[in-house]
């Protein structure tokens, strides 16, 4: 068992919370006999003027298998729907983007395979009154008025190195494998993901990556994804990074050619920066504080005294210039009675509150982005302050992907994307069986945690 992972009582809680989740009983669609079952219909992503829709598609023996994609489309207010998408190459894992569409409308929608609409997952938060996939009809984003200035991407939890996804403690839950003759997973989903960013339908500036990128820190693990970071671009220019627990010193003889760290060794300092150190960045007008909020040995949050007097001198020199703070670990009384893992998963009380009460004399702080959690989420502040506290679910397992921010004039978009290459779309799917077949209900997060629009000043930035 790592020292980083729930302990037994935990474990026990999620095998408990596992078993309370209801099993919502839909009936995944099967035209007759033989055709294959449409089901895992999800729409993911919901910008101003596009829609993601993924789904998978199934043969008799539940088994993954093949067809076509099919998606139709029309206004909410109408009664006719024409077909928007349509690929015609076969894949038993779906992924289909609608663009064109108009901004704060609403639009009925099917996604079909072999003739057969698709339908969501018996057991998955889709099913849950008034969502898009229960409905089938979604309602496009409005965006901030004024310029777009700058697009980010927020992502965390890649665990490079990790074989095994999905395990707490021993073989329990059971866990899942790459297939044999495939890359291993956490590349097959970093490379997806830095592939994505670059893409001009997605227009991503600069990568924000908040914790866990290794699964040990291991000397290998440490230099394989900080290669794959520097081959994207340049570190404190184009990405930024924090360290997650995951990441921490290690004791061993494994981790002896790295640098000392009291009686441990600290691999990934060497390549990324010191432990409890506070990340200052500057992106024209915008400011990135990177914290790093790991205990030595635990899976839980803390900052020392050094940081956050450092993080407070900071703030207080320039409160009201744009500021988006990212950590590993979450910091709301909110994310840590609703995590399986418990409060002391989560960055500890009495930092949660010297943070929280830093911002509220810090009007420039908009968005504080977590991990560690592995779902999107976003909770609300223990004081009246206008941040969003926003937990983004992991890149290595499913849903995989990053939420990208579209900062403007008058505020900013969020979006939550699954990366796309087959490769990744077919692990994705895989790891939707992890902790019993719950995990898509605590993950995935709602459409509104997944997809919205914040209003503010952001007059003062210059564009990218």
């Amino acid at each position: 068992m790592s020292c980083c992972g729930p302990n037994r009582r935990q474990l026990l809680g999620l095998v408990a919370a596992a078993a309370a989740m209801p099993l919502l009983g839909s009936n995944p669609a099967r035209a007759q006999a033989g055709s294959p079952i449409v089901t895992d219909l999800e729409v993911v992503t919901i910008t101003e003027r596009s829609a993601v829709l993924t789904w998978t598609t199934l043969g008799p023996d539940a088994n993954p298998v093949a067809t076509d994609s099919e998606v139709w489309l029309g206004p909410a207010d109408g009664r006719t729907q024409r077909q928007v998408c349509g690929d015609s190459e076969p894949t038993a894992y779906h992924y289909a983007e609608v663009d064109g569409l108009e901004p704060g409308r609403g639009y009925r929608f099917e996604a079909r395979s072999a003739g057969v609409p698709a339908t969501p997952s018996p057991a998955a938060l889709t099913l849950l009154a008034n969502t898009p996939e229960s409905q089938g009809m979604f309602t496009t984003l409005t965006p901030p008025p004024g310029r777009l200035l700058r697009t980010l991407a927020l992502s965390n939890d890649i665990h490079y190195g990790e074989e095994v996804s999905g395990i707490i403690s021993g073989e329990l839950p059971p866990g899942v494998r790459q297939l044999p003759g495939l890359p291993p997973y956490p590349e097959v989903m970093l490379t997806a993901l830095l592939d994505d960013l670059r893409r001009p339908d997605r227009g991503v500036d600069q990568l924000i990556a908040a914790g866990d990128l290794t699964a040990e820190a291991t000397p290998d693990q440490v230099r394989g994804v900080h290669d794959h970071l520097l081959a994207w671009g340049a570190q404190g220019r184009d990405w930024f990074a924090c360290r997650g627990n995951h990441d921490r010193p290690h004791l061993g003889a494994d981790y002896a050619s790295c640098s000392p760290y009291l009686d441990h060794f600290d691999c990934w300092g060497d390549s990324f920066g010191t432990r409890q150190q506070l990340g200052e960045y500057e992106v024209g007008e915008l400011r990135l504080l990177g914290l790093d909020t790991t205990e030595l040995d635990n899976s839980g949050g803390t900052m020392d005294r050094q940081q956050l007097d450092r993080l407070r001198t900071v703030l207080r020199a320039d409160p009201d210039r744009p500021t988006l703070v990212f950590g590993h670990h979450p910091v709301t009384t909110q994310s840590g009675r609703s995590n399986v893992a418990g409060p002391g998963f989560i960055l500890d009380a009495a930092n949660s509150a010297e943070l929280q009460s830093l911002y509220a004399s810090t009007p420039g702080v908009f968005l504080h982005h977590s991990g560690h959690t592995h779902r999107n989420l976003r909770t609300q502040p223990d004081v009246p302050i206008p941040v969003e506290f926003l937990e983004v679910a992991a890149c290595k397992e499913y849903p995989g992907g990053y939420a990208r921010v579209r900062l403007y004039e008058g505020g900013y978009m969020l979006n939550f994307f699954k990366t796309r290459s087959p490769e990744a779309r077919q692990w994705s799917t895989r790891t939707r069986s992890e902790y019993w077949g719950r995990w898509p209900d605590y993950t995935l997060g709602s459409a509104a945690d997944r997809n919205h629009t914040v209003l503010r000043d952001f007059s003062g930035l210059t564009a990218a």
